[in-house]
């Protein structure tokens, strides 16, 4: 093939969209991380002169484009939003991609009254009012989305992940890990690719003395490798992630989230995650530790104080 039959490169352009709450500037700043060029309440009516701007650099050297709208934005109509896009979407010159950032009722609901801002469509009417006019006025661009992400259930940091998994740049790059402690008493991490549960392990909840202190106290962690079972379960465990790990990479995943799990997230878990980090170390990775529930309330509120 010639110089000149070299199809030239397309133009990587995603619509992030969805309902208000959802997390898009969330999703917008992880992008902007990644390299993305990044536009919020975008009007869609002038994606066509934007992508086709004389000022714009030559398409081999322009980064990939991510707009952000809503149903704030000035002109819109989403059966507009998407004739627009069917036509865009034909063009050879750009790779176009739907967003739709979704999340239940009850949750949008939760997130309005704990930062105590009004719908924006609700008026003088409950936020549930809101929530549910905005549903139905989104629900064709929810149904014509090429992906569609709900964070129902999802903190701020697992939405950051899945966005990350989903449009981190092509370029091959080091295995992210990230190791999380939890209590199953709050719910299981929303994201998570292996999960494993320490509750087999003797509780150092029911010592007085170590009841107030965590997995990161080296009293707890004396207490946990007592228990005969720990040993040569841990080092299962550690044997099979580092097993794992590589072969990930192989498949192209750029992000593996390993959580570890106990009652309350306080003591078996955060001992078994740091440890696990330690060892992860030693292989050569560069594992984030997070500790979910450490600053939650104290741990005798989910498993009793006798």
């Amino acid at each position: 093939m010639s110089e000149s039959d070299t199809p030239e490169p397309r133009q990587r352009v995603l619509l992030v969209t969805g309902l208000l709450g959802a997390g898009k500037t969330t999703a917008l700043k992880v992008l902007e991380d990644l390299g993305w060029e990044t536009i919020d309440n975008f009007p869609i009516r002038l994606l066509d002169r934007l992508i086709d701007s004389p000022d714009a650099p030559p398409s081999d050297m322009r980064p990939p484009l991510a707009i952000g709208f809503d149903s704030r934005t000035r002109g819109f109509d989403p059966n507009k939003v998407i004739e627009r896009v069917k036509r865009l979407v034909e063009r050879p010159d750009i790779e176009l991609t739907t967003l739709f950032l979704d999340c239940a009722g009850a949750e949008l609901e939760r997130r309005y009254n704990e930062t105590r801002r009004r719908h924006p469509l609700a008026q003088d009417m409950p936020a549930a009012s809101g929530i549910a006019a905005e549903r139905e006025v989104m629900e064709p661009l929810r149904r014509w989305a090429d992906i569609v992400i709900s964070t129902t259930q999802f903190t701020s940091n697992d939405l950051q992940q899945a966005i990350r998994e989903r449009f981190m740049p092509d370029a091959p790059r080091a295995l992210t890990v990230s190791v999380t402690s939890f209590g199953f008493a709050r719910g299981m991490p929303s994201i998570a690719d292996l999960v494993f549960d320490m509750r087999f392990l003797d509780n150092p909840h029911w010592d007085p003395d170590l009841r107030p202190q965590t997995g990161q106290d080296a009293p707890v962690g004396d207490h946990i490798r007592k228990d005969p079972a720990f040993a040569e379960a841990f080092a299962r465990i550690r044997d099979l992630i580092l097993l794992l790990l590589p072969r990930y990479q192989v498949q192209g995943k750029a992000y593996v989230n390993i959580a570890f799990g106990c009652t309350g997230g306080r003591h078996r878990s955060v001992f078994t995650a740091e440890q696990i980090a330690t060892a992860l170390r030693e292989a050569g990775y560069a594992p984030s530790v997070f500790h979910r529930n450490l600053s939650a309330r104290a741990a005798d509120l989910v498993e009793g104080k006798h």
